[in-house]
């Protein structure tokens, strides 16, 4: 019988995500044991705070040796649900979903780009990668004959709500928006995780002005 996930808070299961990212370069690294004051002066956290967020792991480490790299990649993995493989569409076919499309930290993460989809008459049947660019109106019927398991959303913000509705009837339940505005869910199964470029630019700018004295 499978054990239910922990009850863990987004702020930690995003520092897990950074740890894992972190984990998995020292071990291309051949890095076999790793303690949590490395983990910590790496990405600039308190050690005390990445001990705590491994605790939420059920793993334990040894002292004097710390923690096993291959064992705590495979606990995050788990509780972030990326120990298996996971079906992608692209929506949108800008120059913003052309360069995602292109990333390869999906891949190497589980997520498996399947589809790419567009409304743009010029660019279907045209590739990308090794996709060919759909129709936004065949979106449905794809993601029937296909176990489709998230969508990336990169389209203009006046099409964005619209395009949210589709996806959420062809019965994907998450969806990474990069479009430009805020998209509302119709749907309590739905999940929607909003990414905006330009305010993680705003506060990189805000971190970077010089302040009043």
């Amino acid at each position: 019988m499978t054990k239910p996930r922990p009850k863990i808070s987004k702020a930690t299961v995003t520092r897990l995500a950074f740890y894992l990212r972190e984990l998995q370069q020292m071990q291309r690294s051949g890095l076999a044991n790793i303690q949590s004051k490395a983990i910590a002066e790496r990405l600039g956290l308190n050690d005390s705070q990445v001990r705590r967020d491994i605790s939420c792991l059920g793993t334990v480490g040894q002292r004097g040796v710390g923690y096993r790299v291959q064992e705590l990649i495979e606990s995050i993995q788990r509780v972030l649900g990326t120990d298996r493989t996971w079906n992608v569409i692209l929506v949108g076919v800008g120059n913003l979903g052309r360069a995602l499309s292109g990333y390869r930290g999906f891949e190497q993460q589980g997520f498996h780009l399947v589809g790419a989809f567009d409304s743009d008459s010029k660019k279907i049947g045209t590739s990308i990668g090794s996709l060919e660019i759909q129709r936004l109106d065949d979106l449905s019927s794809f993601c029937q004959s296909h176990q489709i398991d998230l969508a990336i959303l990169a389209v203009p913000a006046d099409a964005a709500q619209g395009v949210v509705r589709e996806i959420e009837n062809a019965g994907i339940p998450g969806i990474l928006n990069f479009a430009p505005i805020a998209v509302q869910a119709t749907s309590k199964r739905t999940i929607i995780q909003e990414v905006d470029l330009a305010i993680e630019l705003q506060r990189l700018a805000f971190g970077v002005v010089p302040k009043a004295q």
